[in-house]
């Protein structure tokens, strides 16, 4: 354990180094934890990093999807389910059957069988790399809300995929009857038991006396509960967990308060931040018992690389077809919810930005290393090694190229343009402006009926009178927001002068403090 704590410890470090240098230099951060993990892997002298699977699947997958359930709007996704669900189900399956077909066809001894293992691996996209990315370049809510809708549900249809091929490939026989049912017990069951035991969770929430602490640190290992049980039932985990964490987040403002929902996003982001950049860099690490391996079976590294650069390409074209297909059939079948844009040019743009959006990660990597090293029988499981080492140049080509080439591409296309910035400004304005107005009926209601002559009433509605007349808008400039965050810190620093005081007690001092926070980060968002 000490001999391991300071590796992981460096680890966390270099992770945030990274991203720091990736914010400076405007890229996605996976991009850069893959190449330092890659470089440092190089290092002679280091122990070689393995990676075990069951690591991957348990400790780190839930809780990024559970933190991304959270994160998108419901609302948007119920929007644009047609399309959201058949990138996650049919454009998963097409991806998985082009890589079939091609790979049983090109490289020797791959069956239709380990076509569609591979398929299955490296269809997902991850939707990390593509968030990442989103921080330094404008798009539509729409594209935004299909690839985190997407991302929610391609990583579960893609491993269902991927354990029906690896049945195939160890039987060697595959029944259609037995794997449909299965399939959908995986869907219905892991869906169900998913919103079953988020109420449960609402429920308990409700009921129990829990503060902030408590409530983040149940939030925390809900997520891990949701796996765990489904898999126990042989139902779909992802499932289970995406589905719950989509009911929960649809029902935080009614089973958590206040400081329970503040605390929890700061806990939360930096909890996702950090398990995804500890992933993103062993990726990289771990390329040197891959290539060890593809050596011990006496595949050529040029060959293998020539395999890798192929399949990339199957994935990126077959994305790039099915949003361009995706496209046409809304526009045919449902045309009054296809995006409208100012030129031909931006429509017929918009499925060539969404098909570049699949780089790959976390849950192909996780995939690929739960291949089991040998069958039932006792053999060697085919091209396992070389199936690792495909999955292994899917990610870094997809990291690097796509990662590094998305911005310039989602610029060019003009897809976001003042239009859309000026209508998301309105509709802004507008719901603060009608909150403004709903509080002062309010508190003149309370006024006129029974809180007449009470002060704290009639100071309050003087306040949210002034508001009503006008905007914040009018006066929070941007000098006047300089001078209010200096006066915030003047502020801190006599609370930090009042500290010295023998007579005040620091927790007051603390508290006066975290109201200022709460002041500058309610500043940030007016």
């Amino acid at each position: 354990m000490h001999s391991i704590l300071p590796f992981l410890l460096a680890m966390v470090a270099a992770v945030v180094l990274l991203e720091m240098w990736a914010t400076r230099l405007k890229i996605a951060y996976p991009v850069l934890l893959v190449l330092a993990g890659l470089l440092v892997s190089f290092i002679p002298g280091l122990p070689p990093v393995r990676i075990d699977p069951d690591l991957i699947f348990f400790i780190f997958l839930p809780p990024l999807l559970f933190e991304a359930a959270w994160s998108i709007s419901f609302k948007e996704m119920k929007k644009w389910w047609r399309i959201i669900g058949s990138f996650a189900f049919l454009v998963v399956f097409f991806t998985a059957l082009s890589v079939a077909v091609v790979t049983s066809y090109v490289i020797p001894g791959f069956t239709l069988a380990l076509g569609f293992l591979l398929g299955g691996i490296v269809s997902p996209p991850d939707a990390i790399s593509a968030g990442a990315i989103m921080r330094f370049v404008k798009v539509p809510h729409s594209t935004s809300t299909i690839l985190e809708g997407e991302s929610l549900l391609n990583d579960a249809s893609s491993l269902i995929i991927f354990r029906f091929a690896l049945i195939a490939v160890g039987t060697g026989q595959f029944i259609w009857q037995e794997a449909a049912l299965s399939f959908l017990w995986m869907i219905v069951g892991g869906a169900g038991l998913g919103l079953g035991l988020a109420w449960v969770f609402v429920q308990a929430h409700k009921r129990l006396p829990t503060d902030a602490p408590s409530d983040i640190a149940l939030t925390l290992i809900e997520p891990y509960f949701l796996y765990w049980l489904a898999e126990q039932v042989h139902s779909s985990g992802v499932l289970a967990v995406v589905s719950g964490g989509l009911y929960m987040s649809t029902q935080r403002l009614s089973f958590l308060n206040s400081g329970s929902r503040i605390g929890s996003y700061g806990v939360w982001e930096s909890f996702a931040f950090i398990l995804n950049g500890v992933v993103f860099l062993v990726i990289g690490l771990d390329l040197p018992e891959i290539v060890d391996g593809l050596r011990s079976k006496g595949i050529p590294l040029t060959t293998a690389i020539g395999y890798g650069v192929l399949v990339t390409g199957v994935l990126v074209a077959a994305r790039i077809i099915s949003s361009y297909a995706a496209m046409l059939a809304t526009l045919i079948f449902r045309p009054s919810v296809a995006p409208i844009f100012q030129s031909r040019r931006r429509s017929l743009l918009m499925p060539l930005v969404l098909g570049w959006t699949g780089m790959r990660g976390v849950v192909s990597l996780a995939a690929a290393l739960a291949i089991p090293v040998a069958l039932d029988s006792g053999a060697a499981f085919p091209q396992r090694n070389l199936i690792l080492f495909i999955t292994f140049v899917v990610i870094l080509l997809t990291l690097v190229v796509q990662g590094l080439t998305l911005p310039f591409i989602i610029r060019r296309s003009g897809i976001h343009t003042p239009a859309y910035e000026e209508s998301e400004e309105q509709a802004r304005q507008q719901l603060k402006q009608g909150l403004r107005e709903h509080t002062f009926r309010f508190l003149r209601h309370k006024h006129e009926n029974g809180f007449h002559d009470h002060a704290g009433v009639q100071k309050l509605l003087r306040h949210w009178e002034d508001k009503n007349r006008s905007s914040e808008e009018n006066w929070m400039d941007d000098q006047t927001r300089v001078i209010f965050i200096e006066m915030l810190e003047s502020q801190r620093r006599y609370l930090a002068d009042a500290n010295n005081d023998p007579m005040l007690s620091e927790e007051i001092i603390r508290r006066q403090l975290y109201q200022l926070d709460l002041e500058e980060e309610r500043l940030k968002i007016i």
